[in-house]
């Protein structure tokens, strides 16, 4: 093999790859910068981040995921459309293609890792054929001292421009798949240049290590903490304000979407964050607005002809992003470690119009709605989708969960009745005074006073009521930062008996999403769901 620019590139043989072409190893983000230019993968900013394109596909393609079924998986993996099967043998013919594809090429390798808390670390080794993936692999995982003589226990292998031929001799649907062997600790990805592949690869691959060989809860979530060590959590869908409400300028930032939580207390999966960019603004998102510099990366983000990014331009994809390291996010905690959080907060927005701004769950009821992972898609964001429509993600990352939802849920629970001082709030980040449409999306600022009073404990100081049908009880005040008319749902709509019939549908669907679970989850657990009387036609 070559040399890359800097030391000794790798034996990569055991990946069935013996390159004939350039082997760049551990590439500083400079010079990987420069390759990409060359390469034509992208053009500078005029921040100074690297702005590529990943072609085809601009998001993930969770139909064409797969995981190896061997006796390590056959009777521990979820399966289902989630984690499809894929056999042995059609992983090794494919891992044949796709290390001879890379053979051919000039190749990149990153060595790093992921997990913060060193028991729990596992090492990588990231092969791709483009220089950005790189840049991608450098600021999202954590950034260990390199040692080409040392081989990771896991690798990637990514090669966006290959395309399958004849998938289904393959096993797979499509030209494009993604396919993770947790014996040979291989992840193979090809067809597809989006790099949120490779981090939610990682993820799964950790969310099913942690819970199923450590008893360690894995979670799709944010996390920050204050200066005396008051750690919180932040889980949500995608829109759910996950990453903005996590960067407070009054707190350090942990990690920004993945997490485990053992016995030591929080800790980040990730050495970087990858944030969306649609709508950023200075005055909203100040944060993560300036960590937007060289050596980030930002993908599908329109530039103008002065270079300047333009983040309302979504011609594109809605999906626009920027990968770049948690150092370059002003307030950041470093050592990726938290303490046991103090609160939990599951974001939801709700496009119905229907849910509190805020409410403090019982162990049973967070439970339930951590379980249903609860949002709204709204008007726009799907095509044919004229209406709010219910998206349930149980556990709120579904699509990343190798094991039963139950695994994660009991996890959960028990830290819960270990520590009963911890605080769980359901917070809407969505729509108030009427449903999508009609009603008004709750102002950020709001919901940011909120989680501070929730945090500092003011919150609990107000009277509190109960949702008649979801059974949420919620303060009725937070001081002068809000008014206390929106503090009350069904109040701010006009009409109650809309409210009433609104909040019901919504209720229907909650309790449809869990029937699946009705029979693994205990009867505490059932009765914390919505209620709505049985002769009632929605």
């Amino acid at each position: 093999m070559k040399k890359g620019n800097i030391g000794n590139a790798p034996d990569l043989k055991y990946l069935k790859i013996d390159s004939t072409k350039s082997v760049f190893y551990q590439l500083p983000v400079s010079e990987l910068v420069q390759h990409a230019l060359v390469n034509q993968e992208g053009r500078l900013s005029d921040t100074g981040a690297l702005a590529a394109d990943t072609g085809r596909f601009t998001g993930r393609s969770p139909k064409d995921r797969f995981l190896v079924e061997d006796s390590l998986t056959k009777h521990s993996v979820w399966w289902g459309e989630v984690n499809q099967r894929m056999s042995p043998d059609h992983f090794e013919a494919l891992f044949s293609l796709v290390a001879s594809h890379l053979a051919e090429r000039n190749i990149y390798i990153r060595d790093c890792a992921a997990g913060a808390d060193p028991i729990y670390q596992i090492g990588i080794r990231v092969v791709t054929e483009t220089a950005y993936q790189s840049i991608f692999a450098n600021n999202l995982f954590l950034r260990p001292e390199p040692n080409p003589e040392v081989r990771p226990p896991w690798s990637i292998l990514a090669a966006p421009t290959l395309s399958i031929k004849e998938p289904h001799a393959y096993g797979i649907l499509n030209e494009n798949f993604v396919a993770i062997d947790f014996t040979k600790k291989i992840v193979l990805i090809a067809g597809t240049g989006y790099t949120g592949e490779i981090k939610k690869s990682i993820f799964s691959i950790l969310n099913f290590i942690l819970p199923f060989e450590h008893n360690v809860l894995s979670m799709h979530c944010s996390a920050n903490t204050s200066d005396d060590g008051d750690t919180a959590l932040f889980f949500g869908l995608s829109g759910t304000g996950k990453t903005t409400l996590s960067a407070d300028k009054n707190r350090r930032l942990i990690g920004d979407d993945e997490h485990g939580w053992s016995e030591r207390g929080v800790f980040n999966f990730e050495g970087g964050c990858y944030a969306k960019c649609v709508g950023l603004s200075a005055d909203k998102e100040p944060e993560i607005y300036h960590a937007i510099r060289f050596g980030s990366l930002l993908e599908n983000v329109v530039l103008d002809e002065q270079d300047k990014p333009d983040y309302n331009d979504i011609s594109k994809t809605e999906n626009t992003r920027v990968s770049y390291p948690i150092d370059f996010m002003e307030n950041a905690e470093i050592s990726g470690i938290g303490n046991e959080p103090a609160h939990i907060f599951f974001l939801t927005a709700d496009a119905f119009g229907v849910l509190p701004p805020i409410s403090l769950l019982s162990t049973d009821q967070a439970v339930y709605h951590f379980v249903s992972g609860y949002t709204a898609k709204v008007a726009g964001t799907e095509v044919g989708v004229k209406e709010p429509m219910a998206a349930f993600s149980t556990c709120f990352g579904q699509a990343f969960l190798p094991l039963h939802p139950g695994k994660y849920a009991a996890l959960l629970r028990s830290k819960l009745e270990q520590n009963r001082n911890i605080k769980v709030w359901l917070v809407n980040t969505g729509w108030i005074a009427g449903p999508y449409g009609i009603g008004r999306r709750i102002k950020l600022a709001y919901t940011r006073a909120l989680i501070r009073a929730a945090m500092d404990g003011s919150l609990l100081e107000s009277q509190f009521n109960r949702h008649d049908i979801f059974g949420l009880d919620y303060p009725t005040s937070c001081g002068a930062y809000v008014p206390e008319q929106i503090m009350d749902p069904r109040g701010l709509w006009n009409n109650d008996e809309a409210y009433d019939m609104q909040a019901k549908r919504l209720a229907k669907l909650f309790i449809a999403n869990f029937e699946k679970f009705n029979n693994e989850m205990p009867a505490t657990v059932l009765a914390a769901g919505p209620k709505i009387e049985p002769t009632v036609v929605v």
